[in-house]
């Protein structure tokens, strides 16, 4: 039976799982100590651990929100949580408990998660993307991830768009522009509100943009989008799909290729149960 401790690190919360045979089976979530140090949110973990942890677990495995040396276990960067500059996750985890680490980048962990067990498994050249505080992209080209240098490939939301990047207007960000929050204006496009489903409709457009960059870059089989603001997919999707169409030169590509939101819960948690 393979188990596993799956760990997805959040600024706002901390996950963490214990996984058999691809399934979870028990799940931990706390508010993650953001403000904290370095060793504060270290010692956070570990109690969560320490929780689900039994003698079957053969490895753990951690999403971290930011570039990571993957080979070395170390991130870096972390910007909700300002402490967490170069942490040596590998060798600190390593040396309590004695099992293999395995440390990633979060959207890493969700494509791999949908790839493996979700709505991916169909495909061996695909990209998850995420919708949240910010935006970014996992890839899978031949059935493998593609890390790039430190994990640094899929950064999209870094690209610049307009008079900023594409971070400020296909996330969170987008609606903080407005006074709002996406939560809120998901709320008041249910409730027939003419102006949030409006918001709705520009946050596609600019995300359709923002999908005729990945399929240039990577001409992907099919890509999956996840994150919070996915779940109002049903007030942003036509206006994403015009605005994806739109000017893009390779029409026939985007014929053959798929776009679908994640329904899988916890991608994130079994992938990182996976990591290569």
């Amino acid at each position: 039976m393979q188990t596993s401790i799956s760990i997805d690190l959040g600024g706002t919360n901390i996950r963490v799982a214990k996984v058999c045979n691809n399934e979870i089976v028990s799940i931990k979530k706390e508010a993650c100590n953001a403000q904290g140090t370095e060793q504060e949110v270290l010692q956070q973990i570990r109690l969560m651990i320490d929780e689900l942890i039994d003698s079957n677990v053969q490895t753990i495995g951690f999403g971290i929100p930011s570039i990571v040396d993957t080979e070395k276990g170390i991130a870096y960067n972390l910007v909700n949580i300002p402490s967490w500059l170069e942490v040596h996750i590998r060798t600190y985890f390593e040396n309590l408990y004695h099992l293999p680490i395995k440390v990633d980048n979060d959207v890493n962990c969700f494509v791999l998660g949908e790839q493996r067990f979700g709505c991916l498994k169909d495909f061996k050249d695909v990209v998850g993307i995420t919708l949240g505080t910010g935006v970014g992209a996992g890839i899978i080209i031949n059935g493998e991830l593609y890390r790039g240098l430190k994990t640094g490939a899929g950064e999209i939301g870094c690209l610049p768009y307009l008079d900023d990047c594409y971070e400020t207007y296909c996330s969170s960000g987008f609606f903080s522009k407005h006074n709002t929050t996406g939560e809120q204006l998901f709320q008041d496009a249910i409730n027939s509100d003419a102006t949030a489903k409006q918001l709705w409709k520009e946050f596609g457009y600019h995300l359709g943009k923002l999908l005729q960059v990945v399929y240039y870059t990577y001409a992907p089989q099919a890509i999956v989008i996840g994150g919070g603001l996915s779940q109002a997919s049903e007030f942003f999707y036509e206006a994403m799909r015009k605005s994806l169409h739109e000017g893009f030169i390779y029409p026939n590509e985007l014929n053959d290729s798929t776009i679908r939101f994640s329904t899988l819960a916890n991608s994130n948690l079994l992938g990182a149960s996976c990591l290569p």
